[in-house]
């Protein structure tokens, strides 16, 4: 693969609501950023954060997805704090 080509990968997340795991296709670009991603799992979506694919299930409610994806994009900038903190 040239340098220049976006990278597609398969990956397996949980949905961020129940866990139940997932197939993902995802694309990013030779730098690293995420490109595009979609669930190759029968009842699954993803739900896009900036730098990594998070997946949900079909049944759940959007409010639903909404507040568990606010709860994982806390949790994580709340580790990036701890991080920046140890150094």
């Amino acid at each position: 693969m040239k340098p220049s080509e976006n990278n597609p990968v398969v990956e397996i997340h949980g949905c961020i609501v129940c866990g139940k795991l997932l197939n993902i296709l995802a694309v990013y670009s030779p730098e690293g950023k995420l490109m595009d991603c979609t669930v190759t799992s029968p009842g699954g979506h993803c739900v896009i954060f900036d730098a990594k694919p998070l997946a949900a299930c079909d049944d759940h409610p959007s409010k639903q997805i909404e507040t568990a994806t606010k709860k994982w994009k806390s949790r994580v900038e709340d580790e990036a704090d701890d991080e920046l903190d140890e150094q």
